[in-house]
């Protein structure tokens, strides 16, 4: 043995894999989170300021500041001066499994069992030399870090993301970082900074810097039943992101309650943008809006019964059954696979008319439609006997089968029931929309890694200065 090793000679440099190269965290002090697991937010406590923060008040409060100029102030500018809380969760994951379904009706395969997604892993001292301590719960990838952005003076969410191992964690990754750094708007999740080694080669995680959000609406609706008051002000607030999003040709594809984020202040924002796909109006996209979406109990009918072209209405679908879920408490669709789900669908719904089956492209989903038993829709008042009449209105406006009579965006955003605060000079839209070119179908996760490399060389050496 001795000698074996004394014939061996030390490997050039060029041949040795490059040693991992820790991201500087300089900049981010620990924040620490109790380890104790502590209720959501009790919302009663806010119930006052929720009423002063609609359009007129909005108006009046950039009158008295001089600063009106034809524009009503921000949502964020309207909760200044309210009490600050500091945040103490320790939140559980928030994300619904789906089990294998039978597909039935789709004309694709079904997706390929992946492992369990990676993405997001604990960002601590344990092999990484951080000074972030404490979990924290954001949305789908799993817990996260907090620390205190000494920068900014204010205190972030860091999540540790590694997905080089599989081309569709590539993918997901890719595309949220692509989408969320080309949007600005207050209800939808903003990337603060973004932190990697310096090469490709040594690029081994991705840590993403993003606002530190203390709930989620699923968390929420676990914990307590939401005033009307309540349901109406985080009901214009998806809305009036979702409107953004639209704007910028993309659909998110997830919208469910655990990827609504939200603080002690009620503010909103929309995240998870991994299923998100480009919808460019001026690209033919058959065959291409095909991959496996939404969570099963937010997914529009068209989704599971047409293999292929869907638009912007299934995302206000997923919003129509999170009003419902606001309304109740409990999923309006729970759905075990998907016959299960369409049996809910037109338990509440009703059958299809002659109209809305012709929409379905899939024949085979046609006739099997045609051959259910007739079922009459159930009124929303008595599902919802103590809801607001107007939100009801709303809800049937959302939850249409035929896509195509479905309420858009600008429309929800108009109805009544949202008049307190709609706004449309206070509403944004994207300047920039995204195009076809921009997706991503097919490249290999060598080359994904390079784009993810690219795209976040905006942020190195890792420091973003302040905004």
């Amino acid at each position: 043995m001795g000698n074996s090793s004394a014939a061996l000679t030390a490997l050039p440099a060029s041949c040795l894999p490059p040693a991992p190269v820790t991201p500087s965290f300089s900049r981010y002090l620990p924040h620490c989170l109790p380890c104790t697991r502590l209720p959501a937010p009790d919302l009663s406590r806010l119930r006052e300021p929720i009423a002063g923060r609609g359009r007129a008040a909005r108006r009046e409060r950039a009158a008295e500041r001089g600063s009106l100029s034809g524009r009503s102030s921000s949502l964020c500018e309207v909760t200044e001066g309210l009490p600050g809380r500091s945040p103490a969760f320790s939140l559980e994951s928030a994300g619904l499994r789906s089990r294998k379904e039978p597909a039935l009706f789709t004309t694709w395969p079904e997706p390929t069992r992946l492992p369990p997604f990676p993405a997001t892993a604990w960002v601590g001292p344990a092999g990484l030399d951080s000074p972030y301590v404490g979990p924290h719960q954001h949305h789908l990838s799993g817990p996260l870090s907090s620390a205190y952005d000494h920068v900014r003076k204010t205190r972030v969410a860091i999540k540790k993301i590694s997905p080089f191992e599989h081309q569709t964690y590539c993918q997901r990754t890719l595309r949220e970082i692509q989408i969320l750094l080309r949007f600005r708007h207050e209800n939808v999740i903003s990337i603060r900074d973004i932190l990697r080694a310096p090469t490709l080669d040594a690029m081994r995680d991705v840590y993403i810097v993003q606002d530190l959000m203390e709930t989620d609406l699923y968390k929420l609706l676990k914990s307590q039943q939401l005033s009307n008051d309540h349901v109406c002000y985080f009901l214009y607030q998806i809305l009036r992101g979702l409107k953004y999003i639209h704007s910028a040709n993309v659909l998110h594809r997830d919208l469910k309650p655990s990827n609504l984020l939200i603080n002690t202040t009620c503010d909103l924002k929309i995240c998870d943008f991994g299923l998100a796909r480009i919808a460019d109006p001026e690209h033919d996209h058959t065959g291409f809006l095909t991959e496996y979406v939404a969570t099963r109990w937010y997914r529009a009918p068209e989704i599971m019964l047409n293999s292929k072209g869907y638009t912007k209405s299934i995302d206000i679908w997923s919003v129509g059954c999170i009003l419902a879920e606001m309304l109740s408490n409990r999923p309006i669709f729970p759905g075990k696979h998907y016959l299960d789900q369409l049996n809910h669908i037109l338990g509440i719904l009703g059958s299809p008319s002659q109209e809305d089956l012709n929409c379905i492209i899939n024949m085979k989903a046609r006739n099997y439609l045609q051959s259910l038993p007739s079922k009459t829709k159930v009124a929303w008042a008595k599902l919802f006997p103590k809801s607001d009449s107007k939100a009801l209105d709303l809800l049937d406006r959302m939850l249409t089968f035929n896509p195509n009579k479905r309420i858009t965006v600008e429309e929800a955003l108009a109805h009544p029931y949202l008049e307190q605060y709609y706004d449309p000079t206070d509403e944004p839209v994207a300047e920039e929309p995204f195009t076809f070119d921009m997706e991503l179908d097919d490249l290999p996760k060598e080359r994904l890694k390079e784009l993810i490399f690219q795209e976040t060389a905006r942020f190195q050496p890792g420091v973003l200065e302040a905004t």
